[in-house]
């Protein structure tokens, strides 16, 4: 910037100042000034364009440097990818093998309960044949006991040696409606503790076919063994009641329709079946009627 020059006057220490206003400049001075002003302006702006000009021709420019991809971070990548794939592959397997597992599982459940249900049949049906086989040994054991005694009361009773009489075939009266209702029960459910119509146990058939005639009878087989006479097996009657074990011990209990046939109630696997003596012989009989 240029120096700005500005000429001083001299004052005489007695010279008299009128007042405190700072004394006007000259015009010369005033344009002087302003025109050094405004050079150093103008050269400001000069050099400052120089400058931009000079910065306008350079631009400036920036290098980023990327990694080269060598064959060892090639071989990386590779393996990267080929360790996800089978990561994959092993997920897959694993959630086959898991379905696998439940499903095997299941059908193991499934299959352990049914050999449980067809086990507890089996047990059961055995349980049922142990019971069969052990009331027909015990009415075997009885009915021998009974043949003994009967052979022993034959022997010391007449020497004319006289046979029992033969067993009438044909019910008439009361026998003959006690044997109707019995053939006519046939084919109905065994329960344990039934007395009908559409159900019976042993006695309960007995006690409802008498009851058609007007005869009370007890209602337990034990009782009922020991409710008339007497009969030899030799003399039966229709209507007669059979009994298998010992008189006032009877376990079981059925009519005697005729012909070498009875009926009675005898099991749940049965009902109520009409069977020739042969098919489970009785130990001994009863007259009511």
């Amino acid at each position: 910037m240029e120096e700005l020059l500005i000429p001083v006057v001299p004052m005489s220490h007695t010279a008299h100042i009128r007042s405190h206003r700072k004394p006007r400049r000259s015009a010369s001075t005033t344009v002087a000034m302003r025109a050094g002003v405004a050079g150093g302006v103008l050269s400001t702006l000069a050099v400052a364009g120089a400058s931009g000009s000079a910065n306008a021709a350079e631009p400036v420019t920036q290098t980023l440097e990327l990694p080269t991809l060598t064959a060892e971070m090639a071989a990386q990548v590779a393996q990267s990818a080929d360790a996800t794939q089978q990561a994959a592959a092993n997920y897959q397997l694993q959630a086959e093998r898991d379905a696998a597992a439940a499903k095997a599982a299941k059908e193991a459940k499934a299959d352990l309960k049914e050999a449980k249900a067809k086990a507890a049949a089996k047990k059961k049906a055995a349980q049922e044949a142990r019971r069969d086989a052990a009331e027909r040994a015990a009415r075997d054991a009885e009915r021998a006991t009974l043949t003994v005694s009967a052979d022993t009361d034959t022997g010391s009773g007449d020497t004319g040696g006289s046979s029992a009489s033969t067993s009438t075939s044909t019910a008439t009266g009361s026998a003959a409606a006690v044997v109707s209702f019995v053939r006519a029960q046939v084919g109905a459910a065994y329960v344990s503790g039934a007395t009908g119509p559409s159900a019976y146990d042993c006695s309960g058939l007995v006690q409802a076919a008498y009851k058609q005639v007007g005869v009370s009878l007890p209602r337990v087989s034990q009782d009922q063994s020991v409710a008339g006479t007497q009969v030899s097996l030799d003399s039966l009657q229709p209507g007669d009641i059979l009994y298998w074990g010992g008189a006032g011990s009877a376990y079981h209990v059925g009519i005697y329709v005729g012909d070498g046939m009875f009926v009675g109630a005898q099991n749940s696997s049965t009902g109520v079946v009409e069977k020739p003596l042969s098919y489970d012989p009785p130990s001994g009989a009863v007259r009511v009627l």
